[in-house]
């Protein structure tokens, strides 16, 4: 038997509330008993960290392993329904020839691994050596995150549709096939705008000197007497030059993946020149700092994306003739039409791996000339976090849902939801679902892994009232990380399932 699983998006990109079509095809060549087959919508973030050796112990260094399912909705698309109850487990027959199966599942707008209380251990092999990975400790509940690969063996998000035939010989594995997709969420709600935020470096040059003058009995005397705090030196042409570098952007500070940046650098003269000042270098970069973590383990990633690297450019900014406190704007002709690249992720937090960033902006200014060796250069460099949005605005009938805390469509209050328990609060709202060690915790919060004797967490309000919205109809971020190896998941837990 052959088994294949198709997408009906061609090189897909997927969003929150997008509904994922496909279809499964299973090829038969002779007649073979099966006993179902189930389709999965997974997304798995699993990271792998080795532990550093204690001081004075010669042991071989471990390998710690953490696995969340932050998504998954299952599917059995055959048998049918109706035919669950009139044959036992290991009667289907298929008989020769091509069969296939159409699916559809819809993605929330949160991860769900808070809310499963039931865990497989998965399995890799590292080398020769067999790893598994401990049930997770606690769980953040947050929108679901980007498709994140680029750290090969140590840390990765990816989504996919899994297919499964399962066959009730035990000495008969069952037949997989997987189609993956690039995810990238939402964005937040939007905040207010207020002013500009920005970071500040401040620059003093040494001044213009004219001829020296010639040498008296009296110099000494004359250079001692006419110096004093904040007096230029003797030969020189004014006070010493002093200049302040802006780089500004909207306050919140943000940028949107594939998108130019709202930036503006602004020079500021704070003491009077008598010569030129020159623009001789300019580069923005983007650094990303990835960190993961696996159980008690954790370190910190970092990547950096060039957006502009310009120099040798001497362009004089603003005029020797210009009054203090004069602010000349850098031409922004210089960084837009230089989005940044497709492979940057949108800022993000999830259960093992959290992304956020800095805009680094270096600033070469030249002073008096731009003539190689006569010149005075120096480099600002000015550090900003941002926060990098996907683009992807979130509907209008979900802002105004949450707002007036109805479910769409309804116009009905979302119904209330007590977890059971001797122990368990009263009701609560599926805005702030019931964690079983305590009070709700609010949204992005941390959630302890759940104890057996529960139920499963109520889904949150965002996706309540999601399940009743379209797919978002907007334009939709270019996105492409790196690509995931060929075959299936690295990671795998139950190989019956």
């Amino acid at each position: 038997m052959i088994v294949s699983v198709y997408l009906e998006k061609q090189n897909p990109l997927y969003t929150n509330l997008d509904v994922v079509k496909g279809k499964v095809i299973l090829k038969v060549p002779t007649s073979t008993s099966v006993s179902q087959v189930v389709v999965k919508l997974e997304s798995e973030c699993k990271t792998r960290l080795t532990a550093p050796n204690l001081p004075g112990r010669s042991e071989r260094q471990r390998v710690v392993l953490e696995v969340h399912k932050l998504l998954y909705k299952t599917l059995t698309v055959w048998p049918p329904q109706h035919m669950h109850g009139q044959v036992t487990k290991n009667s289907f027959t298929l008989n020769a020839g091509q069969y296939d199966w159409p699916f559809e599942f819809k993605i929330p707008l949160n991860n769900q691994c808070w809310q499963q209380t039931g865990y497989q251990p998965a399995v890799t092999f590292g080398g020769l050596q067999m790893e598994i990975a401990k049930p997770p400790t606690q769980h953040t509940k947050q929108t679901l995150p980007p498709t994140l690969n680029g750290f090969p063996g140590e840390a990765e998000i990816r989504y996919f549709v899994k297919v499964t035939v399962a066959r009730p010989q035990f000495y008969k594995e069952n037949l997989r096939a997987w189609a993956h997709f690039n995810f990238l969420p939402i964005e937040p709600p939007p905040g207010c705008r207020d002013g500009e935020a920005y970071a500040r470096r401040q620059h003093q040059f040494l001044p213009e000197t004219g001829p020296e003058r010639k040498k008296s009995i009296f110099g000494a005397l004359s250079k001692s007497s006419s110096s004093g705090p904040g007096s230029p030196p003797v030969g020189s042409l004014g006070p010493p030059p002093r200049f302040a570098v802006d780089v500004r952007l909207p306050n919140p500070a943000t940028l949107t993946c594939n998108d130019e940046l709202p930036l503006r650098i602004l020079l500021k003269q704070l003491s009077e020149r008598t010569a030129n000042v020159y623009l001789q270098m300019l580069q923005i970069e983007l650094i990303g700092y990835t960190k993961v973590r696996a159980h008690e383990f954790s370190r910190t990633e970092s990547n950096s994306w060039i957006v502009v690297s310009l120099s040798n450019m001497a362009i004089p900014i603003g005029s020797p003739s210009d009054a203090v406190d004069t602010e000349t704007a850098i031409n922004p002709e210089y960084w837009m039409g230089n989005p940044l690249p497709n492979t940057v992720a949108p800022s993000f937090e999830t259960c093992s791996i959290s992304r956020h960033y800095e805009l680094e902006v270096r600033v070469g200014l030249g002073y008096g000339t731009y003539q190689h060796g006569k010149d005075q250069l120096v480099v600002l460099p000015l550090r900003l976090p941002v926060r990098v949005l996907s683009g992807i605005k979130p509907p209008g009938e979900l802002l105004k849902a949450m707002e007036a805390d109805t479910v769409p469509g309804t116009g009905l209050k979302p119904p209330l939801v007590v977890t059971p328990g001797p122990s368990a609060p009263g009701p609560s709202h599926l805005n702030t679902p019931v964690s079983p060690s305590g009070p709700p915790p609010p949204q992005g919060q941390v959630y302890q892994q759940p104890s057996a004797e529960y139920e499963d967490a109520p889904p949150s309000y965002e996706d309540a009232v999601g399940q009743n919205l379209p797919p978002i109809d907007g334009p939709r971020r270019a996105y492409a990380p790196p690509p995931f190896p060929e075959g299936e998941p690295r990671f795998e837990g139950d190989r019956k399932s």
